[in-house]
């Protein structure tokens, strides 16, 4: 069950979605996005600010790499690509979705309901940047682009130790994935 803001509850501290006012003469309406949703509270000052310290991190990775002299990789193999790739996918949602990484979340996230398998559902609240990380900490696919680069990053420095962490987040996954099964299969055999 993936995070969708649109059908998130109402949040204590102020609504996710409040109701239209009327625009200004200036084009702006109820939300900071003004006339681009004036329907939804968009925070776009947050996403900005988000998408600067992004932006920002992989240009100082960049620089750093640079001045250091390091010779970047020219390619990822297919194999290291895969243990990436589900490594993102493993972290993105232990970040997003598992009890125990509630804490990250819970200054900018209110508990919706727990799912299956120990999983959570949490709702972003408050207003601007705080509602704009509630909503990257709240969604596994958000939340995909920081961790691949996060992991890209160490790829470049440390391959080893990166493929030893990428093959542990693997293994987890596809424990994951043999649990799912064993339980299809054990419910059809009750079944």
């Amino acid at each position: 069950m993936a995070f969708n803001p649109l059908e998130a509850a109402q949040d204590p501290e102020g609504p996710i979605n409040p109701s239209p006012s009327t625009d200004d003469a200036s084009g702006g309406g109820s939300s900071e996005g003004g006339g681009y949703a004036p329907d939804e509270e968009l925070p776009l000052a947050g996403y900005a600010t988000l998408a600067a310290v992004f932006t920002g991190g992989a240009g100082l990775f960049a620089l750093w790499a640079r001045r250091s002299g390091r010779a970047l990789p020219s390619d990822v193999p297919p194999w290291d690509l895969f243990l990436l790739g589900a490594a993102t996918y493993k972290t993105s949602r232990l970040v997003a979705k598992d009890k125990i990484t509630s804490f990250v979340r819970a200054p900018f996230t209110r508990r919706q309901e727990v799912i299956s398998a120990s999983e959570v559902t949490d709702v972003p609240r408050g207003h601007g940047l705080r509602l704009a990380t509630g909503e990257l900490l709240a969604c596994p696919f958000c939340l995909g682009a920081w961790v691949a680069g996060g992991l890209l990053c160490g790829y470049a420095t440390v391959p080893r130790a990166t493929r030893l962490v990428a093959a542990g987040l693997t293994a987890a996954t596809v424990s994951d994935w043999l649990q799912y099964a064993w339980s299809f299969t054990q419910q059809q055999v009750d079944n």
